[in-house]
Order: C-alpha cells, then sequence, then structure tokens
C-alpha cells in the first residue's frame, strides 16, 4: 500500500479503533510514520533456550522445563510459587498477583516455556511474574531481537509490536523520504527496519550503548530537526522589528561609577555584547550565563539604563518575591541617583498601591519595573517596552516570557530579550539547546569572592557539626542548616525543617534561630529572610526555597541535611549563597548511610570544585540533560533516540548540517522537523 507515510492515520491499522488511537496519542503516536519512529529503548534476547542452570541474577532469559512444584507461600506478602526444573537446574517462578485458576493450571501445566528476568530471591533464583506458555501450545522461538518500546497505559508491548509489524510491511512498499544530505551508507528505511527488527546475531550490548550505525544514523537526524527547528524560531523572531537604541551615553558611564566597584572583565565583555544587541533593528535574544555570584544584576542594570536613555522601559521577572526585591533594592540604589524611577510589583502589591504602580507604569513615569509572574497579568500595561530582561529563566514556562514579551509588541514591532541564569549549562548542550539565542558567558567571579569549602560527612557526625554551628554563631558568624522536606516523613527518612528549627532551638538556647519553607505566606517568608539579613537570627533553617535568595555575606557557614537526594546543580546554587563576604566560609554536606556509588561520585564533585561549569559538565555526565535543566530545555530534551553526552562529538556535523537545510533545502525543512518533534513551535521559547 503506497502512499506518504505521515499522512495515513494509525487508525488505518488493523486493530486500531478509536480507543486503542486515544492512548496511542498519548504517546505523540497519530500516524503510521509516526508508529516507526516511536523506537524501542531496550531489547530482550528471545532466539535462544537458556539451561536454567546457565542463568545469572540481573539477566533475563527463555527458559524451559518441567513444573514440578506449585504452592501458595505466606511470608510477608501472600504469592504463589511454583518451581521449573530441566536437567541442569531448578528455578522459582513467583506471582504476587494471581487466582485460584491460574494456581491450578500451573501446577498441572507440567512442560512449559518462560521469559524473565532472574533474580536472587528467599528461596534461591527466582523469576517474578515471567511471561509463560504451555510447552504444546508454545510458538516458533523469535528470530529477531524483542523490542521493548515506551509504552502508555492500556497498550501492552505484544500490541505494540504488532502495530509496528503493519507498519513496517507498509514501508517495505514504499520508502521514507531522505531528507539529509547524502552522507550515509544506511538509508532511514534501513535504520528504521533494523532498529524494530534486529537479527539474532546483532551485538545487543552495542545496540544497548546507541552505538550502533543504525542508532547514529537516526540521532543524527533527530539532533539535526532539533537544530533546524530552533533556527527556523529564531529567524522567525528576526523578521519582527525592535527599536534601535542609540549608543550608550552619560548615564550609562554614571551608573558605573555608582556601582561602588570596576567591572570585571568577563562582565565589561558581555555588557558590550549586549549593548551592540540593542542597537540593531531585529529583536536581541541573547542568554547569560554565569555562575553564582558572577555579577549578572549589574549587566541587567547597564542594559536598563541603556534602554532609558533611548525613552525605553524596561521589566525585569525574576522568579520569586526575594530575588524580585533584592533586584528591586539594587536597581532602586543605582538608579535613583541618576533619576531613572523604579516600579515594583508583585503579589503582595494590592489595592491602591497596586493601582499607583500601574498608572505610572502606563504613564511611563517608571522607566524599570521590577516584578514577579506579576508583571504579565491583564492589567499591566506598558507605555513603551523596549526591554525584557528574564532572571533564572529555567523556572518560568513557556507562556509567561511569551505573555511578557507580547506586552511589548506593537504590530511587527517587538522589545529585546535578554535571559540570565545562574545554572551553567555545558557547551554540549548550549550547542543543542540554544541554536535560537546568542550566548554570553560570565566566566569570572569579582573580587573578593571566597572560595567556599565543603566538607561530606556522615549524619552519624550531627553533634560535632551542631557544635561547629555553635562556635560560628558565637563569633558573631551567621549559618544556614537547609533541610530537603518541610515535614517528618518516614518513607524519606530525611529531617523535616520544622522538626529541625525545634531540635537547634533545644540544643543551642543561646543561637536565635528561624524558620522559612515555601508553604509560609509571602509575606512571612520575606520578613524572617530579611531578618536573618538585618542580623537579627544568628541561625537560619530552611528548605531549598533559598536556593534563589538574598545575599547575607556575613553567613559563611552552611549545613545541608540529606545532601545525596539533592542534584548538583541545586547543591552548588545552594552552597552560593555563602561565600559572598570576605570570611572563609564552609559548607558541610550531611548524608544518611549506606551512600550509593552514584551519589557518591556526585558528593566527590562538589567537595572538589567551586566551578559551577565544570560541577555542571558532571552533573550532565552522571544525570543527564533532563535533570540538569528546567522548564525550557525540558521539552528539547524529550529525544527518542539521541543523546547529547553520547552523541557530543557528531554536534559540529549537526550544526553544518542545519545551516545547510536552512539555506540550500527549505523545502524540507519543516517535513524534517514535523517528522520528529511534535510540537516545534514552543522549542525556541523560554
Amino acid at each position: 500500500m503506497p502512499g506518504d507515510l505521515a499522512n495515513i492515520d494509525v487508525t488505518s491499522l488493523k486493530g486500531v479503533g478509536p480507543a486503542l488511537g486515544k492512548k496511542l496519542a498519548k504517546l505523540g503516536i497519530q500516524t503510521v510514520q509516526d508508529i516507526l519512529f516511536h523506537l524501542p529503548f531496550r531489547y530482550e534476547d528471545r532466539t535462544q533456550i537458556t539451561p536454567i542452570g546457565a542463568s545469572r541474577p540481573g539477566e533475563s532469559y527463555v527458559l524451559q522445563g518441567e513444573i514440578v512444584a506449585c504452592e501458595v507461600a505466606y511470608g510477608r506478602r501472600r504469592s504463589l510459587l511454583a518451581y521449573l526444573q530441566d536437567n541442569t537446574g531448578k528455578i522459582g517462578l513467583r506471582f504476587y498477583h494471581f487466582s485460584k485458576v491460574q494456581h491450578q493450571n500451573l501446577k498441572t501445566a507440567g512442560a512449559i516455556r518462560c521469559f524473565g528476568e532472574v533474580r536472587a530471591g528467599a528461596s534461591g533464583l527466582e523469576i517474578y511474574h515471567p511471561e509463560y506458555s504451555p510447552l504444546s501450545s508454545a510458538v516458533d522461538m523469535e528470530d529477531t531481537l524483542t523490542p521493548v518500546y515506551p509504552a502508555t497505559e492500556g497498550v501492552s508491548q505484544a500490541r505494540y509490536r504488532l502495530l509496528v509489524t503493519q507498519s513496517l510491511d507498509r514501508l517495505a512498499q514504499t520508502s521514507i523520504e531522505e531528507l539529509l544530505p547524502d552522507r550515509w551508507d544506511t538509508s532511514l528505511s534501513q535504520a528504521i527496519t533494523y532498529l524494530h527488527h534486529p537479527p539474532p546475531d546483532t551485538d545487543v550490548d552495542q545496540l544497548m550503548e546507541g552505538k550502533h550505525p543504525a542508532q547514529t544514523r537516526l540521532a543524527f537526524e533527530e539532533l539535526t530537526a532539533h537544530q533546524v527547528s530552533l533556527r527556523i524560531v529564531r529567524e522567525q523572531i528576526q523578521k519582527l522589528q525592535a527599536p534601535v537604541l542609540d549608543a550608550p551615553s552619560n548615564s550609562y558611564t554614571a551608573v558605573k561609577q555608582s556601582f561602588g566597584f570596576a567591572l570585571t572583565g568577563a562582565q565589561q565583555r558581555v555588557a558590550d555584547e549586549v549593548a551592540v544587541d540593542l542597537m540593531k533593528s531585529q529583536p536581541s535574544l541573547r542568554l547569560i550565563q554565569g555562575d553564582v555570584g558572577s555579577g549578572k544584576t549589574v549587566i541587567a542594570a547597564l542594559a536598563s539604563v541603556h534602554s532609558f536613555e533611548n525613552n525605553l522601559q524596561t521589566a525585569l521577572m525574576a522568579p520569586t518575591e526575594l530575588l524580585a526585591e533584592q533586584h528591586f533594592i539594587n536597581m532602586s540604589n543605582w538608579l535613583a541617583p541618576l533619576g531613572i524611577k523604579t516600579a515594583w510589583l508583585s503579589g503582595r502589591v494590592t489595592g491602591k498601591k497596586r493601582v499607583e504602580e500601574l498608572a505610572r507604569i502606563l504613564a511611563g513615569d517608571a522607566a524599570v519595573i521590577i516584578g514577579t509572574h506579576a508583571l504579565f497579568q491583564k492589567d499591566v500595561q506598558f507605555r513603551n517596552l523596549g526591554l525584557v530582561i528574564v532572571d533564572e529563566q529555567h523556572r518560568f514556562g513557556v507562556h509567561q516570557r511569551l505573555a511578557l514579551r507580547a506586552k511589548g509588541s506593537a504590530g511587527s514591532i517587538s522589545p529585546h530579550q535578554l535571559v540570565m541564569t545562574a545554572t551553567p549549562i555545558p557547551r554540549t548542550l548550549s550547542m543543542s539547546i540554544y541554536a535560537d539565542m546568542d550566548v554570553s558567558v560570565i566566566n569570572e567571579l569579582p573580587p573578593g569572592r571566597t572560595p567556599v569549602t565543603t566538607t561530606v560527612m556522615s549524619d552519624e557526625k550531627r553533634d560535632s557539626v551542631i557544635s561547629r554551628v555553635a562556635d560560628a554563631c558565637t563569633e558573631g558568624r551567621q549559618v544556614y542548616w537547609v533541610c530537603t522536606l518541610i515535614e517528618e516523613s518516614e518513607a524519606l527518612q530525611c529531617q523535616a525543617a520544622e522538626v529541625t528549627e525545634k531540635e537547634l532551638e533545644k540544643l543551642l538556647p543561646n543561637v536565635r534561630v528561624g524558620l522559612v519553607h515555601g508553604r509560609m505566606a509571602p509575606t512571612v517568608k520575606t520578613d524572617i529572610m530579611n531578618q536573618f539579613k538585618s542580623r537579627q537570627l544568628d541561625l537560619l533553617v530552611a528548605t531549598t526555597v533559598i536556593e534563589v535568595g538574598v545575599d547575607v555575606p556575613n553567613a559563611s557557614l552552611m549545613v545541608i541535611e540529606n545532601s545525596e537526594r539533592l542534584g548538583l546543580a541545586q547543591l552548588h546554587q545552594l552552597r552560593g549563597r555563602i561565600g559572598r563576604g570576605t570570611t572563609d566560609s564552609h559548607c558541610v554536606l550531611l548524608y544518611r548511610k549506606p551512600l550509593g556509588n552514584l551519589s557518591k561520585e556526585r558528593l566527590e564533585v562538589m567537595r572538589q570544585s567551586n566551578d559551577g561549569f565544570f560541577i555542571a559538565e558532571r552533573d550532565l555526565e552522571i544525570r543527564g540533560p533532563g535533570e540538569l535543566l528546567g522548564a525550557r530545555q525540558s521539552g528539547t530534551m524529550q529525544f527518542r533516540i539521541a543523546d547529547l553526552l553520547r552523541d557530543q562529538e557528531m554536534l559540529p556535523m549537526v550544526r553544518e548540517a542545519s545551516l545547510t537545510m536552512m539555506n540550500d533545502h527549505r523545502d524540507k525543512a519543516s517535513i524534517l522537523v514535523n517528522r520528529w518533534i511534535k510540537d516545534p513551535d514552543k522549542l525556541g521559547q523560554v
């Protein structure tokens, strides 16, 4: 049945009615082509029977033998336990969910063939819930490796494999269009067929590592599709017009002097890059990456002054009230002496005060407007918004930032955009996910930042850590104690912040202890943080809500409980709350035994380095891109077969292929994008 498989509805396949069609749609499958591009994530070898005596824990096998016993076992959980025996050994088959009929049938089954993963159980080697059938009715052995697919509820592996077989039959009668430059020995159709039905002599380890040539062929195309999608988005943005700013002048120079410190070389370089952007007629879209404490706010202030000099407004959006308020204080201190007025909008600004601020913004009296997500609410109207700055951009969803940008758009005029993050993104990822953005890196810390010494300790030494906290407070320094939960949880075995606060108040009667967590009312949370900043509190017990918080230069010690539960990026962000003064700073990472190898590796990285970019690279290696990135990137990371870490060596070739596609094969670009990406319009947005 020839035809374009991308246009043949999945309901044309045998056995796919409306109900199954809806379930497949949850997997993003609507056409026959979608079936073929929904690729296996692992394989099982069901091509040969393994002697029971040769089976090993952790591996899956096809086993064959006689049922020699079958009984209901009683322990912590009731189960059905049968024993399968051949001339090499015996193995248990255990079922925790079973019926009387199954018990009876299995008891009298005689010879059977089964498949499953072997584990070390209470009665020796066992398989939990194996697939099995009487030998008398067993089908012929598989002649290819058995694929295992990412699935959804109501779509079994067996059912999906039948759909794949039908789709491959369709593919054999037609072909899928080759869209990339001819550089491959394997055609797209051959690669797809191979990965769905790999022959039994295939190197399974190579397949599982994703390094088979068929996988490389498809990974290259998928990565190219993502690159092309981002370039299309950028192209669309550049078709718009942006306000063209004159070169920075007097106020710009004056605000540098008001900082009270000289810019680092990296800050000056990035500031110059931003200034050049703002003088262009196309809307700029620049990401500023900087480690914790690198001084990104200074860049935001300079860009805001540049916008003000051209009679344009700037909106600066931060993810939390605490961070937004800190930006407001800093900006006001720097800009007020220059006659530049600021406005503040958050959920706490209500009633008459809100009405007044909205009026100032609409009239243009406020040149720099700072706030949280409240900035993009419907009643907020700008007079002449020329620049949008988003801080900690990974914490905002797509629509939030789009809504804010839309407020400054008038016809084809669109404001410039500057986004900032203190979560360093490894170069490998930047090349892939920021093809729609210009990227600047502040790779230098201001003078005076003291490196934080990090210690990794078992919570068995908790008493000595508490003694260390007492000494620090006695010496006039302040301390953070970070907990990962608000309330007690036996399951997670984490010390809750509320419990910890009470404990520390009892053990440290001369220390002023405060508590802050995400479930507090914003006003209460802000008040407590301000008390800590003004040194009315010595010790602040907190959840990870302080990850993005206020600067407290006097805080020089941080204790993080259950540190093994947090990712490297988050640990680094938390640790960045200290080391902001001239006093030697220390971070203690407490962990609960037993500590797995992965957790050991992560905590050792934190002990070794204060370099956010090094930590991000290691985080990528250890946990993969999905954990490292936030809201914007989560959509881009849903690769079907590509792996940014594994496939990083091909990224320069991917960039070249994406440029060739854009320049020489534009008619094929959208086809390529739609083949691999279900919602391409969102990929280039933050």
